[in-house]
């Protein structure tokens, strides 16, 4: 478990990544400095309590029939907490499946690390305010993801979310 909070121009940043999985390895300090970043960009000023799961397929399948209703397997679950779509804190949490990731990354021909920043993004957009019900709010959700996952991917290697020993970008 990685807990980490950060003062941001007088508010605060706790954001928790935790790693619930055992078969890949995944840097979680890079993907919360990825976190940090996205956040910096779309709630420069606000306060911040995330949590980010990296889970099994079998946990993110009991997570979507316990608390969706939904049967079988998913990509990413976000859980927003903040009291309102205008509150001065955004908290939630986002619950990524490993195994989705690395499923889709075969089917999109990418990978499963830009996968994983995918979903993280997409999550944090949902805890935002974004929502994907509607296909107009879809598509400029859809949007949003692409043009941050762009915007990421020219400050970080996501393949190094998969590496041990390497250096990171900033």
């Amino acid at each position: 478990m990685h807990l980490f909070a950060d003062a941001l121009k007088g508010g605060h940043r706790t954001i928790i990544v935790r790693n619930h999985q055992r078969t890949q390895y995944i840097d979680l300090r890079l993907l919360r400095k990825m976190a940090v970043a996205l956040l910096g960009d779309l709630w420069p000023d606000g306060n911040c309590d995330l949590g980010i799961h990296i889970v099994t397929r079998p946990e993110i399948v009991r997570l979507n029939q316990g608390f969706l209703h939904h049967d079988g397997s998913t990509d990413v679950i976000t859980f927003n907490y903040s009291s309102t779509p205008d509150a001065e804190a955004v908290q939630g949490e986002i619950f990524i499946c490993l195994a989705e990731a690395i499923e889709q990354a075969r089917h999109f021909g990418t990978t499963w690390q830009a996968e994983i920043v995918r979903y993280m993004v997409h999550g944090i957009l949902h805890i935002l305010g974004y929502d994907d019900v509607k296909p107009a709010a879809r598509r400029k959700m859809k949007r949003a993801e692409d043009r941050l996952v762009r915007k990421l991917a020219g400050r970080f290697t996501f393949r190094q979310l998969g590496q041990k020993e390497k250096r990171h970008s900033p």
